[in-house]
């Protein structure tokens, strides 16, 4: 398998993968920061990017709606508590085990196909809530929710591999995963003015549609670099070349044969443990908040707000730390790992919280916790791109991880609640086990993770029958 140097410029062929592409740009001498070439990359990027931001924030939005419209819903329609509650865990279940079948299905038809079908699956899904009625369509709406938007970030990932170079990857997957926290935020502004101005069911409608608008722009707008239009032989001779070399013609990688590298159940864990932390955040934050430092609704609207907005600009500052180190001579496994087992090693503080004297100490805790945990995501979103040994894995390795993660969600939700009620409520046991599953994931992307390149092909075992990896 040829190596690419950092900082070495050698002459690469290009390989045969490439070569069902229309626009290919033969080979070229290159190095790691210009490769000899004075033209820009194409502005474009930046648009399909911020495209993706956009349809985070959608996918966040949209997610977040049943969880503000729930206490009008359950007046008008009898619901429980129990009932609300399985109702919004629904949507876990599908969304995590969802995200390999998509990363799968925008890795064979592109990304431009497979973030438009998500959005719009999702967006119908929504809107439909507002027509339910009873526990069974409800709960069907949120559990086919969660299959539109287990389609998201595999295929931004996909976007982000297809028009960013690796010293600038960071960045990009910073800025799409950004719409995670963005939605999030706007979520209980929104969804609470729709629903005093006009009904819950409206909420549901509204935010529908908009998701279905973003996708009409998405399908006019977005192509690959090797089909677009402003895009110059040029530009795309660097952005091709900057991709990397990958697995050799004629080596192939069947999909299942990714769970036989170690790296791929590192990022797999890695992701898990980040998701640990971050989903008590989204789930049990604000009745932390409420019942363990007594805040009134209108200190969770403004103060309570903090964390998740320190998070946002600190996931920018994440991707633009990682790919800065790799420009200024890191090698890529040395600017990605420093961001992760840094990130995560920081964001083990919130422990801290717990055992803090006042609230804004607690706040404090809470905003570095976060924000750190936003800083690692954004290289976290930068591995699929790093290591996929071709193109056509990229949104497959998205999915994998994605996949592990999201299982962190069901677990966390069902932990800390099991946790209150044998503690009578104490959050000492929920916010100590999720410092240590912060340093749990330092520790597996430090030691597990292996070296941040194009996996290689498997070394086969002929009498086996069966290929392994190192890496």
């Amino acid at each position: 398998m040829l190596q690419r140097k950092h900082g070495n410029p050698r002459s690469v062929p290009w390989q045969a993968w490439r070569g069902k592409h229309p626009r290919l740009i033969l080979p070229n001498r290159y190095g790691n920061n210009n490769h000899g070439m004075k033209k820009p990359m194409p502005t474009a990027r930046w648009i399909m990017i911020v495209m993706c931001c956009l349809a985070n924030t959608i996918n966040y939005i949209d997610r977040a709606n049943l969880a503000v419209a729930a206490p009008t819903m359950q007046r008008e329609l009898g619901l429980d508590a129990t009932t609300m509650g399985f109702v919004l865990g629904g949507f876990f279940w599908t969304y995590a085990f969802m995200q390999m079948p998509f990363g799968w299905f925008a890795d064979r038809v592109g990304a431009r196909i497979s973030l438009a079908v998500a959005v719009v699956w999702w967006s119908v899904f929504t809107a439909l809530t507002a027509v339910a009625r009873s526990v069974a369509t409800l709960l069907g709406c949120r559990l086919l929710l969660g299959v539109g938007e287990a389609g998201a970030y595999p295929s931004m990932a996909k976007v982000a591999a297809n028009w960013f170079p690796s010293n600038e990857r960071g960045l990009a997957s910073a800025i799409f995963d950004s719409g995670s926290r963005i939605g999030a935020a706007l979520s209980l502004p929104l969804v609470a003015w729709l629903i005093s101005a006009f009904s819950w069911q409206t909420s549901f409608i509204a935010t529908g549609v908009l998701g279905v608008v973003w996708a009409v722009f998405w399908i006019l707008m977005y192509r690959d670099p090797e089909h677009h239009p402003s895009v110059t032989p040029e530009q795309l001779a660097r952005l091709q070349a900057e991709r990397g070399t990958k697995t050799a013609a004629g080596a192939k990688v069947p999909w299942i044969s990714l769970f036989r590298y170690r790296t791929i159940w590192g990022m797999m864990i890695g992701f898990f443990c980040l998701n640990f932390v971050i989903y008590f955040f989204i789930t049990w934050f604000p009745t932390y908040l409420v019942q363990a430092r007594g805040f009134s609704l209108a200190q969770l609207g403004t103060l309570g707000l903090l964390p998740g907005l320190v998070a946002i600009p600190s996931g920018w500052v994440g991707g633009f730390v990682s790919d800065w180190l790799y420009r200024r001579g890191w090698s890529l496994t040395a600017a990605r790992k420093t961001c992760l087992v840094g990130g995560m090693l920081m964001s083990s503080v919130i422990t801290f919280s717990v055992f803090a004297p006042n609230v804004y100490v607690a706040l404090l805790c809470f905003a570095i916790a976060y924000g750190s945990l936003a800083f690692t995501a954004a290289s976290i979103w930068s591995l699929p791109g790093d290591v996929a040994p071709t193109p056509a894995h990229v949104a497959s390795i998205g999915g994998i991880q994605n996949f592990a993660s999201n299982l962190a969600g069901i677990i966390t939700t069902t932990f800390t609640g099991v946790m209150l009620t044998i503690t009578s409520g104490s959050f000492v046991v929920p916010l100590t086990v999720a410092g240590g599953f912060c340093i749990l994931g330092a520790a597996v992307y430090l030691f597990v993770v292996g070296e941040i390149a194009p996996l290689p092909p498997l070394t086969h075992d002929v009498g086996a029958g069966r290929g392994y990896a190192k890496q």
